[in-house]
């Protein structure tokens, strides 16, 4: 048996797979706030409570909100910041007396979608959440590339390409440096986009409503939100050339993105075709913690 939590800002939810991939507990529960001792507490009482109710021990696989930094072997890059500069590996491997694996929340979504998901078989898989934030994952013959920086797949916080003159603009980034994909992609940025035009403030879920039914500001954001993705991710298929790109996140619902951002990314791909698919995520906000547990795989070398 294979258990997964993927630890987020909100909620941290724990999922239990057979070999097969067969759902044999799943639960959630809200995250202690601020609370870090309070978080281990949580997450040690979900893999008790999934063996319990199995009666089965199993592997340990955590999905995070950021990554531990191979220099200090500490939390870093956590939206989360009670994490940050926790031994969060070493405090979880000694309550729970086993060995534990780690990776980001955009690794697991790609994991699960390249494992039974909608990327099956797929040899090269780049995992997107389009949320709060913009993250991404990286999964090469269904293996998690983590890089020597433990940082693969952050393609949210390079600078938003081949920029037109409203772009050249550039925005701020928490991160300490401007003009960030996560500046224009994420939903909060759609949402401000909207309010500075409109002064009203909406839910990105509400803005692509609205685009549905005729809005004019909504409708022309949401074209502008198109192109600013598949830009975005041409500059990805230029660096690693996937077979599939999934898409997770409260943004990746809107099904026009998959018919509309294919059709205008062939203008920046360096290629006479693309042939690269765009999908959602065939587990929906369940792919991070799936993939959580596909840390550990059926077979290993």
């Amino acid at each position: 048996m294979r258990i997964g939590i993927d630890l987020g800002g909100t909620k941290i939810e724990a999922i239990a797979l057979s070999d097969t991939g067969d759902e044999l507990f799943r639960r959630r529960i809200d995250t202690p706030q601020g609370d870090y001792r309070g978080t281990l507490d949580a997450i040690v009482g979900l893999i008790h409570d999934a063996e319990q109710t199995t009666g089965q021990s199993g592997t340990v696989g955590i999905g995070i909100p950021g990554t531990l930094s191979p220099a200090t072997g500490l939390v870093k890059n956590a939206n989360s910041v009670c994490l940050i500069g926790q031994p969060l590996d070493k405090d979880l491997e000694n309550r729970l007396n086993r060995p534990v694996r780690f990776s980001n929340d955009a690794n697991c979504l790609a994991l699960s979608e390249a494992t039974d998901g909608a990327a099956a078989g797929a040899e090269i898989v780049f995992g997107v959440i389009l949320g709060t934030g913009v993250g991404g994952g990286l999964v090469i013959d269904g293996r998690v590339l983590r890089g020597a920086n433990a940082i693969s797949g952050e393609w949210g916080h390079n600078p938003l390409p081949w920029p037109n003159e409203a772009e050249s603009a550039i925005a701020p980034c928490y991160c300490g440096q401007q003009g960030c994909i996560e500046t224009w992609l994420s939903g909060p940025a759609l949402s401000r986009q909207y309010a500075i035009l409109s002064g009203k403030e909406l839910t990105a879920r509400e803005i692509w409503a609205l685009s549905r039914d005729g809005d004019p500001l909504a409708q022309a954001l949401s074209q502008q939100y198109y192109r600013r993705l598949a830009k975005s991710l041409a500059s990805v298929i230029n660096l690693l050339d996937p077979d599939v790109i999934v898409l997770g996140g409260g943004l990746s619902n809107e099904t026009s993105l998959y018919e509309a951002v294919p059709q205008l990314w062939q203008e920046y791909v360096f290629s006479d075709e693309v042939s690269t698919q765009l999908v959602p995520a065939m587990f929906g906000d369940a792919s991070g913690v799936r993939g959580a547990a596909w840390l550990w795989p059926v077979t290993r070398d």
